[in-house]
């Protein structure tokens, strides 16, 4: 890539871990790391623009059907599209046609914007992941073949041992900290050919072992509070994105829409970047 290259327009889709669940602000609401990389690309470039069409618990399926077509129609810069994991965490899961799933997005989109990114997504160590494991790496394994194929770039946070560290996850043990996010985004700027502000692949400090009692009033609030409703979802076929629609992407329209920062400010938080024209 291109040291210090200019990029004037950024889409982002994919599922929770684009949408940017855990990194929660006071109002409630989620910022992530396609945020914060939209942020610090804002104050490089006048005129930024950015959507984000993540919706939590998309599968590739409905990536493709809903997400691909919108983010293909506003041909920007960049597009990072993050997909299939939830797939392969399904108790049945045709990886056969998530691998179709994901090339047909790949075809459509590498076509419409100067630079796509994918990504081989971290998990969090521990017996889930240990679990799913052959389904994830024959997933990335593909997003491997796809780059290759189509000039694409690859962000590889599953081979940072750091991004499987729990101190990064949630306490739903499904998405990333903040902190988490940040490296992330980080990460992304590097891919993007930007220079290095932080080592995104650094190890956190020793850790501290917790007390059995306390590893163990975790586990089953845990159990409580996000395994039983995540199993009760998948039994019932529902999902936590029934419903939503991306950020930035208008249902009574039927499209994405570009947001940008106030003009002459300081690039500030994406919520409160205003609407622009669609015709970048």
């Amino acid at each position: 890539m291109e040291m210090n290259a200019s990029y004037t327009s950024f889409v982002a889709l994919g599922d929770s871990f684009t949408e940017g669940m855990s990194d929660r602000l006071p109002d409630g609401s989620y910022r992530g790391w396609a945020d914060l990389l939209a942020t610090r690309l804002a104050a490089r470039t006048p005129g930024f623009r950015y959507a984000n069409l993540a919706v939590r618990g998309k599968l590739i399926g409905q990536i493709v059907e809903e997400q691909v077509p919108a983010a293909a129609a506003l041909r920007p810069d960049v597009i990072t599209l993050v997909g299939g994991l939830n797939d392969t965490l399904r108790p049945k899961c045709d990886m056969g046609r998530v691998r179709a799933l994901l090339t047909e997005a790949v075809e459509q989109l590498a076509p419409s914007c100067k630079h796509l990114v994918l990504m081989r997504s971290p998990g969090r160590n521990g017996p889930v992941m240990e679990r799913f494991r052959p389904r994830m790496e024959e997933l990335f394994s593909h997003i491997d073949q796809l780059a290759d194929q189509h000039g694409a770039l690859v962000v590889d946070l599953y081979g940072a041992p750091v991004l499987g560290d729990p101190r990064l996850w949630d306490v739903d043990r499904l998405h990333l900290t903040a902190a988490g996010h940040r490296r992330v985004a980080e990460a992304v700027w590097q891919t993007l050919g930007l220079d290095p502000e932080d080592d995104w692949r650094s190890p956190l400090p020793p850790a501290v072992r917790p007390r059995w009692a306390t590893s163990r009033t975790a586990d089953l609030r845990f159990a409580r509070q996000h395994l039983v409703p995540w199993i009760g979802r998948r039994l019932t076929g529902r999902s936590s994105g029934d419903g939503r629609s991306g950020a930035h992407y208008s249902a009574d329209r039927g499209r994405a829409f570009w947001v940008t920062p106030p003009q002459g400010a300081s690039p500030g938080a994406v919520s409160d970047w205003a609407e622009a024209e669609n015709d970048h």
